[in-house]
């Protein structure tokens, strides 16, 4: 007979807003958390050395994974390829389709199952959410669906893929990170690998509104011309 899973997950940890919150919530939960965070090459790698630290803050162990043996297969993204230009604007398909990493959860997701039935955890935790079903597919509910369905049969022990804000918006993650008492100031969300944020990327746009929704000044650093919408007119 089987052996029970232990109550543990593996949370792929980015080191962005999303998985900073998911990895929490994990933790919360009373689960003994396994990080794991990737290299594939992303422009981006300084979120990795904020995953690193966080961990270590923590107490929760973690791996960085060096894949960057597929550079050569998810060129075909902005994220991936420093020669294509990354757009700036607003966080939606029309402008950011180029930052579309070929199959990265896919890819993400197996190696996390493979680590969670390794070492016997009842889940895989990701921070796949409702913001970026439009522009990415593999972070829609049906591509969750259909992964949730692969894991039940791909080993001898189901392993449960966990996404809790999969239908919430960033503000809504943030809200529920800001109640929790989590500082933001511990991610990192620009696409770029400047030393500091650039305010400007889809991806900091999106962040910026996500704390002005929330009327929260974001305690990021970010460059002195970044737009900052998270700032009221009289305190800018």
């Amino acid at each position: 007979m089987s052996q029970p899973h232990s109550p543990a997950t593996v949370v792929i940890y980015s080191g962005g807003m999303d998985s900073y919150t998911v990895l929490h919530r994990a933790l919360r939960e009373g689960l003994a958390v396994s990080a794991l965070s990737f290299d594939y090459g992303q422009r981006h790698a300084r979120e990795l050395e904020v995953a690193k630290r966080v961990c270590r803050r923590l107490g929760v162990a973690h791996q960085v994974i060096d894949i960057r043996a597929i550079h050569g297969l998810v060129d075909g993204s902005a994220l991936t390829d420093p020669s294509r230009e990354l757009p700036d604007g607003e966080y939606g398909e029309e402008n950011l389709t180029a930052t579309v990493v070929p199959n990265r959860n896919m890819i993400l997701l197996s190696l996390a199952i493979a680590k969670a039935v390794n070492i016997g955890a009842c889940r895989v935790d990701y921070g796949a959410h409702g913001g970026d079903h439009v522009l990415y597919p593999d972070c829609r509910p049906a591509f969750v669906e259909a992964m949730n369905a692969v894991a039940a049969i791909a080993n001898f022990e189901r392993v449960e893929i966990h996404a809790p804000y999969l239908r919430s918006t960033k503000a809504e993650i943030l809200a529920d990170g800001l109640a929790m008492g989590l500082d933001y100031a511990d991610t990192w969300t620009c696409y770029r690998g400047d030393p500091l944020a650039c305010g400007r990327c889809g991806s900091c746009r999106e962040r910026l509104a996500a704390f002005a929704a929330n009327g929260v000044v974001d305690p990021l650093a970010y460059a002195s011309d970044a737009p900052r919408p998270d700032l009221a007119e009289d305190d800018a």
